[in-house]
């Protein structure tokens, strides 16, 4: 029975606890990450979901993604999925690069570097079937045909806009 932490609408933490699987009540919100791992070539790992995996089975995804559970703050959930898909101790060091709220909750995405070889991965069965790197055009191409999870197109886009950006300003490109 895995538990996660009930927030507010304003991403205040509540007392309560919801459990994964069941309803919650109207108003509460959880949390989600997003961790999208690039190489120095700018390509971005994705992961193939199992087949047997509920929720966008056998489809093509963003290198991770979970629910954090009770106890994790968002970086402290970014890094145990990290561990738990693809067996891959990476040390998160800065604040979500953005956040998209959804009806019952908030998703944190991280963008991150990492230039290690996929063969080292040790994959999480239950969730992962496999993982290779994949630049922008073979995403938004796999979105098309449907092998890859429906994100907006629009959401690609500003995730690989935001990576390969070389001067950080959060929404803008420039001062």
């Amino acid at each position: 029975m895995e538990q996660f932490d009930i927030y507010d609408i304003n991403r205040q933490k509540t007392p309560r606890k919801g459990i994964r699987g069941e309803k919650t009540a109207s108003g509460d919100m959880r949390l989600v990450v997003h961790i999208c791992i690039f190489n120095s070539k700018g390509q971005m790992l994705i992961q193939h979901r199992q087949p047997f995996k509920k929720g966008w089975s056998g489809l093509w995804d963003i290198s991770v993604g979970g629910s954090a559970i009770a106890g994790d703050d968002s970086r402290q959930a970014a890094e145990r999925e990290i561990r738990e898909e693809l067996g891959l101790d990476l040390a998160i060091t800065h604040r979500p690069n953005f956040n998209i709220n959804f009806d019952d909750g908030f998703d944190d995405f991280y963008l991150v570097d990492w230039d290690g070889s996929i063969d080292d991965l040790n994959l999480q069965y239950e969730e992962v079937e496999s993982v290779k790197w994949a630049d922008r055009q073979e995403i938004l191409s796999m979105i098309s045909d449907g092998t890859f999870v429906p994100y907006y197109p629009s959401l690609i886009n500003m995730i690989f806009d935001m990576k390969n950006s070389p001067v950080k300003y959060g929404a803008h490109f420039r001062e």
